[in-house]
């Protein structure tokens, strides 16, 4: 069953939505820079700490997600497109890429202690162990030492056409090859069919489905821990949890804001507002929104905005 690529549009709009205040950890600072704003999309000064790209980018979570549809795109039968996708990787964040060039500038930049920003992007732990274990040809490519959200966004655009859970697997390991990863993309991908479904309240029905699924039974106890402090300000229990880009805390945060949003915007403005890793929260929120509510829940202006939203728009019928 193939699923529409305007779940993809509502994880990119998302992400480039949140990006200019990715990675703003203290609360004082996230709270001056979006006083007296009516709108804290979109930023057009990047508050980020880390790296500054342009306002209408997508961060380098989203960005592999980005690579994957231009593998689909190229392909040209469903059994390439993960070795086209091994090669495209390599080519946007490997040797000669900004992301690439910018890891000589991080050394530099932690020894003044980023009182400024990097130009350029940022590339990630898992991603800079994929290229080096695509580089050196090994079987499964991709990174161990973390458990963050590059499996799903290198998923997600692969399963909007091919849900076969073997094959989706396959790509979430060609990035991220922890146990922990896949399961969680896994469980957010299922979530997105549920309301892609039209099943009511999916979250609550993905439990109820996996309450005896062992191999789901992390995340499960995880989505109980949210849906009892449902009632609790977003904020507050991003912070408990955890707002930075590790399972199971960006999870468990964008479970909470699914909970407790009626629609797309509202969902990914709190996000923002819960400062940390938006981004990673952003994509599986976007696209959760845009499957239960469709391509009209994506606000017209965000999607003029978001600059990788032009090529993904051409394929939407």
């Amino acid at each position: 069953m193939s699923l529409g690529y305007h779940i993809f549009l509502g994880a990119t709009v998302a992400d480039a939505a949140a990006r200019p205040l990715h990675w703003v950890y203290d609360p004082k600072k996230l709270k001056s820079y979006i006083k007296d704003k009516k709108d804290i999309t979109f930023l057009s000064k990047n508050r980020c700490p880390f790296y500054s790209i342009k306002t209408g980018k997508v961060s380098g979570y989203n960005d592999v997600a980005q690579v994957m549809f231009k593998s689909i795109l190229e392909s040209k039968n469903q059994s390439n497109i993960l070795k086209i996708f091994k090669k495209n990787i390599v080519k946007n964040f490997g040797p000669g890429s900004k992301y690439w060039k910018n890891l000589n500038l991080r050394k530099k930049y932690k020894k003044i202690k980023w009182t400024k920003p990097m130009s350029g992007p940022w590339i990630h732990q898992n991603i800079m162990e994929t290229i080096k274990n695509i580089r050196s040809k090994q079987n499964i490519t991709g990174g161990k030492k973390v458990n963050e959200s590059d499996g799903f966004c290198a998923a997600l655009p692969y399963y909007l056409y091919d849900q076969n859970t073997s094959n989706v697997k396959k790509i979430i390991k060609s990035v991220a090859n922890t146990k922990i990863s896949e399961q969680y993309a896994l469980a957010k991908l299922e979530i997105i069919k549920l309301a892609s479904d039209g099943i009511k309240d999916p979250v609550r029905f993905f439990v109820r489905k996996n309450k005896s699924n062992e191999y789901f039974k992390d995340v499960v106890s995880n989505i109980k821990k949210i849906i009892k402090d449902v009632n609790k300000p977003h904020i507050q229990t991003v912070k408990k949890y955890g707002k930075a880009c590790s399972y199971p805390g960006t999870f468990m945060g964008s479970i909470h804001a699914i909970l407790n949003s009626k629609n797309y915007k509202s969902a990914i403005i709190k996000l923002i507002k819960a400062g940390g890793c938006n981004c990673s929260r952003s994509n599986f929120v976007g696209a959760y929104f845009a499957a239960q509510n469709g391509l009209r829940d994506i606000p017209v202006n965000w999607i003029k905005k978001t600059i990788p939203a032009r090529n993904i728009l051409k394929h939407i019928s």
